[in-house]
């Protein structure tokens, strides 16, 4: 069958939750620009793309249901001239679907209903939408009949295989699908498969930006109906990217990124939308000399402008001379403000108000936080003065054996690290440092052993496996659900295996109140991995 030839735009665009209006103006935008500059015949939005996503419980407000129509009413007056597929929620007397709808010339020629509710990770469809009825939704565009689907529609067979039958010679499936380190790999996988099944090219439009905890990575892509990737939009960049189709894509593909480069760009824009989307001037970081704030600066100055974050040392009678010298190095390497505000007079006025009534006990762990906790009531009373959230710096690997301190380094409002084992930090501290605007990390604070330097010569390795041990140790026990004895057959140590596990689970009341912070691998603490506080399970 032979095709007039398409131009198909996948509107790879950064959306707000909750703001309709906004989202709107962005889809009308992006309509009008695949229209007049990109010639497209079409141009398709990312799920729920007028509502942004995840949208949780905004969805159950009595004033949803107008807000929408109000704004579906704004694109049937002003997009015209093109084809457009939108995402948005679907009121119907008997509840709410997650639907599509396509827009042509003032009115909707097409309605899809999502079908397949992911109810797993992240998501958490099934308290929200009903599931449509397996109905396809196929329409004409010059010719050529496309079906739509939306999302996880397309991991599974029944949906792209009711299009085909529905006479579908072309799939449109449009996203809101978060960035993980596999989840590339895991698209194009899928996506292939739908292909062999049917035969059916398929454009996959996915959103961008960072949403809480979420980031979205765009990677939007055209496979054909042999499974071959024939157009790939950038990740994390904006844009709306238009293919050519002919029976095939036809498009530009963007080279993949390393998997360092992929997760940095992920963590920067990220930050940037948490930040500037919640109002605030810029950021605070505790600027330890270390490699996790280090990090984290990097990340900021990125993500914000380097006149926007505010960087504090906050030396101890324990802080290394060197770590006050790098701190102020990498501070100066990036253009960041630096302050110094020494704890010592405040942890000597605890101690002196604690002396009675800790008398005839030893130094302990408890005057090791008490130095945290002194940082992080500083950090915090000028986030409160001057605005700027607090940005932590604790890394996956502390956050899932509880090698933190509540109310002290755990302070803040965003965590951009949280998701990020320490083996990867690493790896991004390296891969900054490449990006060819010098060495904004200093080399000493990539390699010296890490310490909390809470007590004298400290190191991390005194309390934890090395992180090349244990990040992996995590990953099986965390990510992969494994259990004690398959961990230990993967060759690590029986004892050391059951000592992280205890940690992990001893620390869940930790995480729970812990800021919020982006996935980037398979499985992160909070909203995708959801453990009791108080149980037993020690065998598991």
């Amino acid at each position: 069958m032979t095709f007039a030839p398409l131009r198909l735009a996948a509107a790879q665009i950064n959306l707000w939750v909750g703001d309709i209006e906004g989202n709107v103006g962005r889809i009308i935008e992006a309509a009008r620009h695949a229209r007049d500059e990109l010639k497209a015949d079409l141009v398709a939005c990312p799920e729920l793309s007028m509502l942004g996503y995840p949208p949780d419980d905004l969805l159950l407000r009595t004033a949803l249901p107008r807000a929408i129509e109000d704004g579906v009413a704004r694109l049937l007056r002003e997009v015209h001239g093109i084809t457009l597929v939108v995402g948005l929620p679907e009121f119907a007397p008997e509840g709410r679907y997650n639907a599509a709808w396509v827009i042509r010339d003032g009115a909707v020629i097409a309605r899809y209903r999502k079908q397949l509710l992911p109810n797993y990770g992240v998501f958490d469809e099934k308290r929200h939408f009903l599931a449509g009825d397996g109905t396809a939704a196929v329409f004409d565009l010059r010719g050529v009949p496309v079906g739509v689907c939306v999302c996880e529609d397309v991991w599974g067979p029944e949906p792209a295989a009711a299009a085909k039958a529905a006479g579908a010679r072309l799939l449109i499936n449009i996203n809101a699908s978060p960035y993980d380190l596999s989840k590339h790999r895991d698209r194009v996988e899928v996506l292939r498969a739908r292909a062999a099944e049917t035969g059916l090219p398929i454009l996959y439009v996915n959103m961008v930006g960072g949403q809480d905890d979420l980031v979205f990575d765009g990677g939007s892509l055209g496979v054909n109906g042999d499974g071959a990737v024939a157009f790939r939009a950038p990740v994390f960049e904006d844009g709306v990217y238009v293919a050519g189709f002919n029976g095939r894509f036809v498009g530009q593909i963007a080279a993949e990124e390393p998997e360092e480069a992929a997760v940095y760009k992920g963590l920067v824009r990220a930050t940037r939308d948490y930040v500037q989307r919640n109002g605030f001037p810029g950021a605070l970081i505790g600027l330890s000399g270390g490699i996790d704030s280090a990090l984290v600066a990097a990340i900021a100055a990125d993500a914000l402008g380097p006149e926007k974050v505010w960087t504090v040392s906050l030396p101890s009678r324990y802080t290394a001379d060197m770590s006050n010298t790098d701190a102020r190095l990498q501070a100066e390497r990036l253009g960041l403000r630096y302050s110094v505000l020494p704890i010592e007079t405040a942890f000597s006025a605890f101690n002196q108000t604690l002396a009675d009534t800790f008398a005839g006990r030893e130094a302990d762990i408890t005057e090791e936080n008490l130095q945290s906790r002194c940082r992080g009531v500083l950090l915090m009373a000028l986030s409160n003065k001057f605005g700027q959230v607090v940005l932590t710096t604790g890394n996956k690997s502390e956050m899932a054996v509880g090698y933190a301190t509540l109310y002290g380094d755990m302070c803040g409002g965003f965590a951009p690290i949280k998701d990020v084992y320490k083996t990867l930090v690493y790896r991004l501290a390296r891969y900054r440092n490449s990006l060819g605007d010098g060495e904004v990390i200093p080399e000493r604070v990539i390699t010296r052993p890490p310490s909390a330097e809470l007590r004298p010569d400290q190191k991390d390795s005194d309390s934890l496996p090395p992180y090349e041990v244990l990040d992996p140790i995590l990953e099986a026990y965390v990510e992969d659900s494994r259990s004690i004895a398959e961990i230990v057959a993967m060759g690590y140590d029986q004892a050391t295996v059951q000592r992280v596990a205890a940690l992990v689970r001893r620390s869940e009341y930790k995480r729970r109140q812990a800021p919020p912070g982006p996935k980037v691998t398979r499985r992160a603490f909070g909203r995708e991995r959801r453990y009791p506080l108080t149980a037993v399970y020690g065998d598991l």
